[in-house]
């Protein structure tokens, strides 16, 4: 018996002849008869043959077409017919499973049509068939899923017709659990109510937005809410430079000088600290100013806290914010006073956005691939195969 089934990847066949010049071609049959399909008996007789082309998969490059002789059987037993089926070839397709997820994968990964209709022998419109028909296949098994654990939630620019949109991503597998157009409550109302285990949904991060902490709070009741460590850190930086502006508007004009405000304190060199000291001994307000966001963003850069721990670190965070409050940052403190609860919860998780952040990044490298998109669904959908669960499934094999 021929082992041509285990070589092709079809089982139960039998070459019959090779062929090797500018392709492969291969001539195979059967090598046994199946029983029947309706009524399983293996009274079987073979009725006639016909022939079927089929282009199964390329080896090196040259394409591999199989010449197959499929009999049409008739049952003696049920009186019904049918023709031999072969595993990964679909009745009436001119290519192989095996084939067709080639072009796919090749295409997927950002070869051209063009030059796949070069390697693979087939047209342009056909590469472009056989690729939406496999997203197709994969976003049904994608949005099938139930709401993650950890989600985080964020907004990105689609176009200047539509506006914004609302990426929904599951941060402990990495992958995006779904792309909905608009950023407001009433936009996303009908999604989330109909969203299947949102009471799932244990943590949602998020950065310092008002609409999405109330959907948080009103679709995802179970849910802790954690705020994002680099808007908070972002935030308070953006405050103390403002006051630095209205205390000092030539100081920040000078480039060297504000990077060394807008770093850390701790990782500056002894020389840079002395440089910066010597400048805010001019300005002893700037000077508390910038001791207090040092002690501020030492608080908001903790995480993975005990209770015993943060119960230590929640007065001083509340003394420091009631200081601010009697100071040119009190928009900052009445920001992080209404926002403290999120914030508490950044020092028991470690969760962030910067997974969501990331992902937003290869959305707009999708989005200029493509030259941009007009139809959100077909934006949706390759969003969801290129970082969806079945992407991070496809990256780990």
């Amino acid at each position: 018996m021929s082992h041509a089934g285990t070589i092709l990847g079809i089982t139960e066949l039998e070459t019959e002849q090779i062929h090797r010049c500018d392709e492969i071609k291969v001539w195979a049959k059967p090598s046994r008869r199946p029983v029947c399909k309706h009524c399983h008996s293996k009274r079987l007789r073979i009725k006639a043959t016909h022939s079927r082309t089929v282009k199964h998969t390329r080896q090196g490059n040259q394409i591999l077409t199989l010449y197959l002789k499929v009999p049409k059987y008739h049952c003696r037993d049920c009186g019904r017919y049918f023709r031999h089926s072969f595993v990964g070839i679909r009745p009436r397709y001119r290519a192989s499973e095996c084939y067709r997820l080639e072009v796919f994968e090749a295409h997927h990964g950002g070869v051209t049509q063009r030059k796949i209709s070069r390697t693979h022998n087939v047209s342009a419109a056909t590469v472009e068939r056989w690729y939406q028909a496999h997203i197709s296949q994969k976003y049904k098994e994608i949005i099938s899923r139930p709401c993650p654990e950890m989600l985080g939630i964020d907004e990105h620019f689609f176009t200047r017709r539509k506006g914004y949109a609302t990426t929904f991503v599951d941060l402990k597998h990495h992958s995006v659990f779904d792309v909905k157009l608009g950023r407001s409550e009433s936009r996303l109302r009908s999604y989330l109510r109909h969203l299947p285990g949102k009471h799932n949904v244990r943590l949602i991060a998020m950065d310092l937005s008002e609409t999405y902490r109330n959907i948080a709070k009103r679709y995802f009741p179970s849910a802790t809410i954690v705020a994002d460590r680099f808007h908070v850190v972002r935030l308070i930086n953006h405050h103390f430079l403002k006051a630095w502006q209205y205390h000092h508007s030539e100081g920040r004009k000078n480039r060297g000088l504000l990077s060394l405000m807008r770093r850390h304190e701790w990782r500056l060199t002894e020389d840079n600290h002395a440089n910066l000291m010597h400048y805010l001994a001019d300005y002893p307000v700037l000077k508390a100013l910038y001791h207090a966001k040092q002690k501020l963003i030492r608080l908001m850069l903790l995480k993975t806290m005990n209770e015993k721990r943060m119960e230590k670190k929640l007065p001083v965070l509340l003394e420091l914010l009631e200081q601010l409050h009697h100071s040119p940052l009190k928009t900052l403190a009445r920001t992080l006073t209404n926002w403290l609860q999120p914030i508490v919860a950044m020092w028991r998780f470690s969760r962030n956005n910067g997974i969501t952040e990331g992902f937003h990044n290869k959305m707009e490298m999708l989005s200029r691939r493509a030259y941009g998109f007009r139809n959100f669904e077909n934006y949706r959908i390759r969003v969801m195969t290129h970082c969806g669960w079945d992407g991070v499934i496809n990256r780990v094999r």
